[in-house]
């Protein structure tokens, strides 16, 4: 009977991407193997996956995707992102039991792969006697905290965003700003909470913890999970640190308004400026800003007199206006300040909707990353040795701004204010500090270092591939 591993990432496309470079490893360690994916369809706009699922099924044969029914969530369009997902997740429980039985009768199954939005997916493995592993597409700062939520839930009863100044103790972390916990985390009282939290508490039963980090990158908190500091009354499971897993170059696709003509065009005008001059500016697939906010930035990175790749995509919908866009397309003259095109046009360049980040990140023209903070975005600028500035948007981003800033020391923070608005004056005081302080070199030499760590880890003999090594070898 063939040998077979189950991958199960949630519907956004960042998990996914993280999910199939997952299949890589497992395939440079077991060629044999076959490798099932489950694809749950996002209840909202989550980035395309169509274009990349279909470049990937082409070019690797070993790998199944398995498309789960679209299941409809019964909740309002207020419904937030992730509760949404969690509940798509849930409904969809009965046809994953099934799709795992139908794989069963042909493959033997060495385990199910879950993300930890899919937590759901744990009981169905158990009640069919298939290990189960959590990989965590985030890094190992975000384990540590999720692991210990259970902890923090007992020590207090008030949600973390009425606890204001007020710090956290997280094993293997510097004190957490309580309102820099992850969004959903934020207020003990609503959904998402209370799915992560009983998640939270069924996490340790797993097999196994894989997490896309290398151990150079978090020693400190890795070591004191595995020491099983963050799970105090239960045994933590084995971890396993396989990353950085990035794309080696950016197969996930743009816009359907995007041409590839209009996103590489980039690629073109970053050949003509100078050795690390250039800060690019993206915040990912879910990074939105309002017309009033792109205008501060605007604003900000002319008066910086820097050099300048920024992505722009459409304002929320609820701040959408009828003269920003002109025949179905995005409408810059209408979103920027006037005339900001025109004077910049001599540093700086203004792409549409999307650009091949991994590419763009290892050009030798870029100097600088404003970035939202996603660990996908993270790790593709700590393996191109990229300095960056952090502004997080959603999801855990306000935590990994704090572990970049403090921690990791790779980055100069974007401060915010009460409302989430970032002024002019913010934008250029980080521009300036990254590409022309002290600090700001700093940084960069830390970003080349931690560049090199990065590699060494991933090749053979390195430590995120013998963690990788130990756990393919279980399987036997």
């Amino acid at each position: 009977m063939e040998e077979t591993v189950v991958l199960y990432p949630s519907p956004h496309v960042g998990h996914l991407v993280s999910m199939v470079e997952l299949r890589k490893l497992l395939l440079t360690h077991r060629p044999a193997l076959s490798i099932h994916i489950l694809i749950a369809a996002a209840p909202y706009i989550a980035g395309r996956t169509d274009k990349y699922i279909s470049t990937v099924s082409a070019s690797v044969p070993s790998i199944k995707f398995r498309h789960l029914p679209i299941v409809t969530p019964a909740s309002t369009t207020a419904t937030p992102l992730e509760v949404l997902t969690l509940e798509v997740l849930h409904f969809i429980k009965p046809r994953v039991h099934e799709e795992l039985i139908n794989i069963s009768k042909t493959f033997k199954i060495h385990g199910l792969i879950m993300d930890f939005f899919c937590t759901s997916g744990l009981s169905v493995a158990d009640e069919l006697h298939i290990p189960s592993y959590f990989f965590i597409t985030s890094g190992a700062c975000f384990l540590a905290l999720y692991l210990h939520l259970p902890t923090l839930h007992q020590n207090t009863t008030k949600s973390f965003k009425d606890m204001k100044e007020h710090f956290l103790n997280v094993p293997g972390l510097l004190p957490v700003l309580a309102t820099d916990m992850p969004k959903p985390f934020l207020e003990r009282d609503n959904k998402a909470y209370q799915y992560f939290l009983d998640f939270a508490t069924q996490v340790p039963q797993a097999a196994g913890i894989m997490i896309n980090t290398f151990e150079f990158l978090e020693s400190k908190v890795v070591r004191a999970i595995s020491d099983g500091l963050c799970v105090p009354e239960n045994p933590t499971p084995p971890i396993y640190c396989i990353g950085p897993l990035i794309l080696a170059d950016d197969k996930r696709g743009g816009s359907s308004k995007t041409s590839p003509e209009d996103a590489y065009k980039c690629i073109t005008w970053l050949d003509s400026q100078p050795n690390q001059s250039v800060v690019f500016l993206c915040f990912g697939s879910l990074g939105l800003f309002t017309k009033e906010q792109l205008r501060e930035i605007a604003i900000g990175l002319e008066k910086s007199g820097q050099r300048f790749l920024w992505v722009v995509r459409d304002p929320p919908s609820n701040n959408l206006s009828v003269s920003i866009k002109a025949n179905g397309y995005l409408d810059l003259d209408s979103l920027l300040p006037d005339g900001f095109l025109e004077r910049t046009k001599e540093r700086g360049l203004v792409v549409k909707l999307w650009a091949p980040q991994v590419e763009i990140l290892n050009h030798s023209s870029v100097g600088g990353f404003v970035t939202h903070c996603g660990w996908n975005s993270i790790l593709e600028a700590v393996c191109a040795g990229v300095p960056l500035v952090a502004w997080p948007l959603y999801a855990e981003q306000r935590l990994n701004r704090a572990v970049l800033v403090e921690e990791m020391k790779l980055a100069l923070p974007m401060n915010e204010s009460e409302d989430g608005f970032v002024s002019a004056d913010e934008v250029e005081k980080n521009l300036r500090g990254l590409m022309e302080s002290d600090e700001g070199k700093l940084i960069r030499e830390r970003a080349i270092a931690m560049k090199n760590a990065a590699k060494a880890a991933m090749i053979e003999g390195g430590s995120s591939h013998v963690a990788l090594s130990k756990l393919v070898e279980s399987w036997n």
